[in-house]
Order: structure tokens, then C-alpha cells, then sequence
């Protein structure tokens, strides 16, 4: 299961909002490349697959996981942090064996 904090679905709401046409919500994927091996991504999308999605519901928001993607994103809590070094969503995966020096990759 995926999972967003409070904060996190906060900020993707603002996000989503200034968008147009509006998403019908946020797709979290595992896509390969990076110098681990995978990397996260998200995007906002028009409407879920049905056959090959998995969708989360959090307090409106709806977020879509692909099957393949599910495996590498069980357990997965995403927040969103600010800080003096910047801001943006942090994944705390307990599934990652490994990661790259920059932290925009991992392995399983």
C-alpha cells in the first residue's frame, strides 16, 4: 500500500488546483534509470487505468499505482518537506537497499 502524509496530499491539492484542466489525480510510479537502478515518478494524470492500476483514495485525492510499480512502492510513505536546503516530497521507502549518493535513485 501507498501512502501520503497529510502534508504531502495538502501540497499536491495546491498543485493540483492550478492546473488545467484539472487531473483527475496523481499517478506515483518506479520507472528504471538513475545510477541504482530505479527511480520514482510522478505526474498528474487524466484518468486511471482500470486494468493495470492501483488507486488510493486520501481526503479527495485520488493517487494511481501501476501493478508493476505497486511491488517497489509496498509499504512506501511520501511527505512533503521544507526546509533551509529547499522543499520538495520525500520517500520513505521500506523496501530500499540502497541508494545513490545524490538520493534520486535506488535499488531493491
Amino acid at each position: 500500500m501507498v501512502n501520503l502524509t497529510p502534508v504531502a496530499v495538502e501540497k499536491v491539492k495546491e498543485i493540483l488546483t492550478q492546473q488545467n484542466p484539472v487531473p483527475a489525480g496523481l499517478r506515483v510510479a518506479v520507472v528504471g534509470g538513475g545510477c541504482s537502478g530505479f527511480s520514482y515518478h510522478m505526474a498528474f494524470e487524466s484518468a486511471a487505468n482500470e486494468n493495470n492500476d492501483n488507486i488510493y483514495e486520501f481526503s479527495g485525492l485520488k493517487v494511481m499505482v501501476d501493478q508493476m510499480s505497486e511491488m517497489y512502492l509496498d509499504g512506501i510513505q511520501i511527505d512533503y518537506v521544507e526546509s533551509i536546503e529547499g522543499s520538495g516530497f520525500k520517500f520513505n521507502n521500506p523496501n530500499v537497499k540502497s541508494t545513490c549518493g545524490c538520493g534520486s535513485s535506488f535499488s531493491v
